[in-house]
Order: structure tokens, then sequence, then C-alpha cells
């Protein structure tokens, strides 16, 4: 069973993990600035923020965490009636404060179909070695 990165507990991804980087819960005047710098509905803006802050800063996660991730998010967009603006909702327990706009953003779906596209390309490589084994061993 697949464990959580510091938990000893089984891990379950959720699509809000992808959302995680972007929190700025009590770091406004930092990454909060940063992010305002930048229009999500750009797609220029989108693809650089994505790269920066999910590709190249998912250090924790090892290839099998990447995977799961991955995978759920392909499932939900293969699911043409997946809510994914629900996920930019404030979640009861889920302590995450996004970007001021981020919940008003064009098109949530086009998001996460930026992000799947950009993992599928930067995590490449443990994408394919995750894919080589049964998940059911981890």
């Amino acid at each position: 069973m697949l464990k959580h990165p510091f938990l000893d507990i089984p891990y379950e991804p959720k699509l809000r993990y992808f959302l995680g980087p972007f929190d700025i819960y009590d770091r406004e005047e930092t990454l909060g600035e940063e992010f305002a710098r930048y229009d999500i509905n750009n797609n220029a803006d989108r693809e650089y923020l994505i790269k920066k802050h999910i590709i190249d800063k998912s250090t924790d996660l090892n290839y099998r965490h990447r995977k799961s991730l991955f995978d759920i998010l392909g499932a939900a967009l293969n699911d043409d009636n997946y809510d994914f603006s629900q996920l930019f909702a404030q979640a009861p327990g889920y302590y995450c404060t996004l970007p001021w706009g981020w919940a008003d953003m064009a098109d949530p779906r086009i998001f996460f179909e930026d992000i799947y596209r950009l993992t599928q390309e930067g995590w490449k490589d443990d994408l394919q070695k995750a894919s080589l084994e049964d998940p059911a061993t981890w």
C-alpha cells in the first residue's frame, strides 16, 4: 500500500493536492504578491506557474505518488461532467487560501488540462517508471 510521503498512513491522492503549491495562507505578502503579478486566465502565465510550482517543486513526491495523482486527474478530465470549479471553493477541513481571483477563473477545467499536459511532459520519466509496476504492490 502506498504511504503518504510524510505520514504513516495510506496515500489517497486528491485533485486538491494540485492546488497546494498555490496556497498563500500566511504568505500573502510573499507568495500572494508573486501570484498577483500573473493572470491565471492567460495561457502563458498559467503554464509558467504550473511548471514553477507543480512540476519543479514536487520533490517531496516520489514517482508512485506522482503517477497516482496523474491518474486521478486523468480520470476527472475524462468525466465531461466533472465540476472543476468546486475544487476552488473552500472545503470544510481543508485550509488552503488561493490567490485572489482564482475562484473566478474563466475555465477551471482548462487549468487542470494544462496541469495534466505539463505533468505528462515534466514527470515523463516518473510516470513511465511507475507504469512498469503493479500499483497493487505499492
